[in-house]
């Protein structure tokens, strides 16, 4: 009936939104009656518009459905054959990831950064969104009081703290002049002592789960800064447009458990080293490949990003370094192609590493964590970030 309606869109006015009652009332009544011809047209692209979106809805539970008489053993495939892209634009962005370009923000209510309320400060661009998502997707990872900084889109300094506010200060420790003009993301509600630390410094904005009113009175003194709430977890496919075409793949959800992992070398990690160790993994996640992180203690020390020899993320992760390296323990996104990398992670204090194993020179890799005295543990897990 609404489609039938909206093709006689010249002569019916088919309302199928109470958003727009008010709107057509007041029309109605200036007009005797009548509705202007612009009107028509505008609740006719509505209504095609919502039976666009029942169908497309219908067809994406049907592809989640195993056909009739199916046995339980049959699964559905995880992604769908078409891909359906249906929507809203939610917002206006001051520019794309440069001035010249245009960019808004599509979002519907499913979770993520996508639903965050700006609560103050300037409008978004789209390299706003693009850091604060990866912000946001790291400080996920923990359930302690965490603080993520990043700087196109990759972590600057990480920690986890008993306190936002310690949590942000160790964070910040990591890469102090990277930090300038940076995005925070916090797992936890900031309160006056966090707000305090924070203002000390030029962020571009901050997402956090909730602010206390005296952080926000604190923090809103700061007219440009933008700050975003968000409640609800990230929902989905990752979704990254190419030049003709869209890749699509699940998040990258995988957990390990301590069952999974391997002592690969004849030193085992100390109780210490363990705990560093699988909170480098954490974030070393969420770093650009090829990644090495160091950390010590909840806290990241030095940060390797998007290199295309891993040895050398590991030497620029040291040469960002600020605090000292000794003691530190090392996490590697991926395997080591060659022991090479690990000679030069100890040649900076490390005493430990975390890495996938599997590569064909494994025990290469192996033995120059032996000859050095490094612990290694293998996760099994590759987390590549493209």
């Amino acid at each position: 009936m609404i489609r039938a309606a909206a093709k006689n869109f010249r002569d019916v006015a088919v309302v199928t939104d109470p958003a727009d009652y008010a709107r057509i009332a007041a029309e109605l009544d200036d007009g005797n009656g009548v509705l202007p011809a612009s009107t028509h047209w505008y609740l006719a692209q509505r209504a095609f518009a919502l039976t666009a979106a029942y169908d497309r809805a219908i067809n994406r539970k049907l592809q989640c459905i195993p056909s009739p008489g199916a046995r339980d053993s049959v699964s559905v495939e995880k992604l769908p054959n078409a891909l359906d892209i249906n929507i809203p634009k939610k917002l206006e962005l001051r520019y794309g990831e440069n001035p010249h370009q245009s960019a808004a923000l599509y979002a519907s209510n499913g979770g993520g950064l996508g639903s965050a309320k700006k609560l103050h400060g300037k409008d978004l661009s789209f390299n706003n969104l693009v850091d604060l998502d990866a912000a946001w997707q790291l400080i996920q990872e923990f359930k302690n009081p965490a603080a993520a900084i990043i700087k196109h889109t990759n972590p600057c300094g990480c920690a986890e703290q008993e306190s936002a506010a310690e949590a942000f200060r160790r964070a910040l420790e990591c890469d102090p002049v990277s930090a300038f003009g940076s995005v925070l993301a916090f797992n936890c509600k900031l309160d006056t002592e966090a707000a305090e630390e924070i203002s000390a410094l030029f962020v571009e904005a901050i997402v956090a789960p909730g602010y206390s009113r005296e952080a926000l009175e604190i923090l809103t003194k700061k007219r440009d800064l933008r700050l975003l709430e968000i409640g609800v977890e990230p929902t989905g496919p990752a979704i990254k447009s190419i030049s003709g075409g869209f890749l699509v793949q699940s998040q990258d959800d995988l957990s390990w458990v301590d069952s999974q992992l391997t002592i690969a070398t004849e030193r085992s990690p100390s109780e210490d080293e363990m705990k560093a160790l699988l909170f480098g993994w954490k974030v070393v996640k969420h770093v650009k490949s090829n990644a090495i992180v160091y950390v010590r203690g909840g806290q990241t020390v030095g940060v390797g990003a998007g290199q295309m020899s891993r040895v050398d993320a590991a030497r620029i992760g040291a040469s960002k370094a600020v605090l000292s390296l000794e003691n530190t323990v090392a996490s590697s996104d991926a395997f080591f192609p060659f022991a090479d990398g690990v000679d030069e992670i100890a040649g900076h204090g490390v005493t430990a590493i975390i890495q996938p194993g599997g590569s064909k020179r494994d025990q290469e890799v192996i033995d120059a964590a032996n000859k050095h005295g490094l612990a290694m543990v293998l996760t099994g897990i590759r987390h590549f970030r493209h």
